[in-house]
């Protein structure tokens, strides 16, 4: 029978990546990691004594010698994507710098589980241990993996629920009207010593220009050409202005004096991720939130402009909105409805420019409207406009006449009523949510409520703006000496809404409500 022979091959390596020999014991390399979750003064000092406390700690230890104190400052624990010295220490361990890691706990480290548990293992691996020291676990132990998994998980949870408690406060804050709102980029307003915010001057006439432009009739990519001649700066600092900054600026409620709150909503607490909120989450609507740069009536005239130029469509899709010509978007066929597109055409080697039905150039609808030459059509306008100037007292009766219909009809104890139930209902939502009942129907009433005084507003910004229309034909009226005007496009845009074709007549809305007639 064969005698097994057993030897014993001594350890050459110990905790870390270096070797031992028989007479020299080299010293463990050994960092630790630091982090504080705010940028506050009180969180920075911890982040001071954190330092001062492990470089103290690491050098007071015979058999250790300091590789370094790795610490992030201010950024949040629950992913490792952007931890910058958390990152740079693992590469260090993978790089043979570094023997062990010593941390204040496991939240320190990280709030994730999985992120934790993989840098663990990776430094595992590598014979690199990691000492928590608030649990008391190294992860070299045996039973260290299974306490730190529990340990860890109760760490994302905790993070998990200060999330949480945050949503909870701004959704607190939310309905007490509170508003936070970045202002760095945020064109036409600052924000005074108490965190309010407030009008720029310099910057609000910009806004102001924008909104007149846009309501004289030019495009959102002609505004940002302008802006651009004229070396005007965007909120973000940029000499380019994209047509998509000027849209957004028209539709930005807080020009206004209101403030949507909570308009996206993170989807992640782990990777913070924020996206659009459709619904998803309750949003609160914040009416006379601060000083307004743009009235609301003349927002809301915006807001009918955009809507108006972006339902010029066919049955192919939409028609780009153009501003080069001021009849074009507001001349239309009486035979099918569609617009009339500026064309030129060259008809039997004569070129000239026309104006066609877009139904029967496309053939999308059967239409035989006529084709009128240009200098045709513009001296149509051009007498629709004289026969409104030349008929002067009968005109100003009828403007004035209209003026005080509308001022008539405005009800502001309507409005009044409607604001009472909203005040009401909302109170009603803060006490049920506070006791954690269900707010469902609730908030579809003052949905409905807010609709409600939405059509209301609305009434009374289309009146306004019929009144001030009247009111500038009256003004336009009483300065004009000229007996026969000629065609001029700054004046068709500031007085005539739309144009009208059929086989025997062309009729003329002007914006102050007055329609002409005009025969062939």
């Amino acid at each position: 029978m064969i005698t097994k022979s057993v030897t014993m091959i001594p350890a050459t390596k110990r905790v870390g990546t270096l070797r031992i020999d028989a007479e020299e014991k080299p010293k463990l390399r050994v960092a630790a990691y630091c982090r504080v979750s705010t940028d506050s003064d009180e969180q920075a000092s911890s982040y001071e004594v954190q330092v001062e406390h492990y470089t103290n700690f690491i050098n007071n230890n015979s058999d250790w010698v300091l590789a370094g104190i790795y610490a992030d400052d201010g950024i949040s624990g629950t992913s490792t994507n952007k931890r910058e010295e958390f990152n740079r220490l693992i590469q260090d361990c993978m790089d043979n710098k570094v023997d062990r890691i010593i941390t204040k706990s496991i939240s320190r480290f990280a709030r994730n589980t999985l992120d934790c548990l993989k840098y663990i293992r990776q430094l595992k691996e590598n014979n690199i241990p990691v000492f928590f020291e608030k649990e008391n676990i190294d992860t070299l132990d045996s039973k260290g993996e299974i306490m730190l998994t529990i340990m860890a998980s109760l760490a994302q949870q905790e993070s998990q629920s200060l999330s949480q408690n945050v949503k909870l406060g701004l959704q607190y804050r939310y309905q007490q009207g509170e508003i936070t709102i970045n202002h760095n980029r945020f064109l036409g307003y600052t924000k005074d010593e108490d965190g309010h915010l407030v009008i720029e001057p310099t910057e609000a006439e910009v806004i102001k220009r924008i909104f007149k432009e846009y309501l004289e009739g030019a495009s959102l990519i002609q505004i940002a050409r302008n802006l651009e001649a004229d070396g005007i700066l965007t909120g973000a600092g940029n000499k380019k202005w994209a047509g998509t900054t000027v849209k957004g600026i028209l539709i930005n409620e807080k020009y206004m004096g209101d403030a949507l709150l909570a308009k996206t909503h993170t989807v992640d607490f782990l990777t913070k991720k924020r996206v659009k909120n459709n619904g998803i989450v309750p949003q609160y609507y914040v009416e006379n939130s601060h000083e307004p740069i743009i009235p609301k009536t003349l927002f809301l005239q915006v807001q009918e402009e955009i809507t108006r130029r972006a339902n010029l469509k066919n049955k192919k899709g939409s028609i780009t909105y153009s501003s080069k010509y001021a009849l074009s978007g507001i001349t239309y066929c009486g035979k099918c409805g569609e617009i009339y597109r500026r064309l030129h055409w060259n008809n039997r080697g004569k070129k000239s420019i026309v104006w066609r039905c877009l139904g029967r150039l496309t053939k999308t609808k059967d239409c035989d409207a006529r084709t009128i030459l240009e200098e045709d059509l513009k001296q149509v306008v051009v007498d629709g406009i004289n026969r409104v100037f030349a008929d002067e007292g009968r005109i100003k009766e009828i403007l004035n006449l209209s003026i005080r219909k509308l001022l008539k009809a405005e009800n502001t104890v309507e409005i009044e009523i409607v604001d009472s139930q909203l005040q009401a209902m909302q109170q009603q939502l803060l006490n049920q949510s506070s006791k954690n009942q269900d707010v469902t129907k609730i908030g579809e009433q003052i949905i409905q409520l807010k609709e409600q005084k939405h059509n209301i507003l609305l009434g009374k910004a289309l009146n306004d703006n019929s009144k001030q229309r009247m009111s500038e034909l009256l003004e336009f009226i009483d300065k004009s000496e000229q007996e026969n005007l000629e065609f001029d496009e700054v004046l068709v845009r500031r007085l005539v809404e739309r144009v009208e074709i059929f086989d025997e007549c062309i009729t003329i809305k002007f914006k102050s409500g007055i329609e002409v007639e005009i025969q062939n």
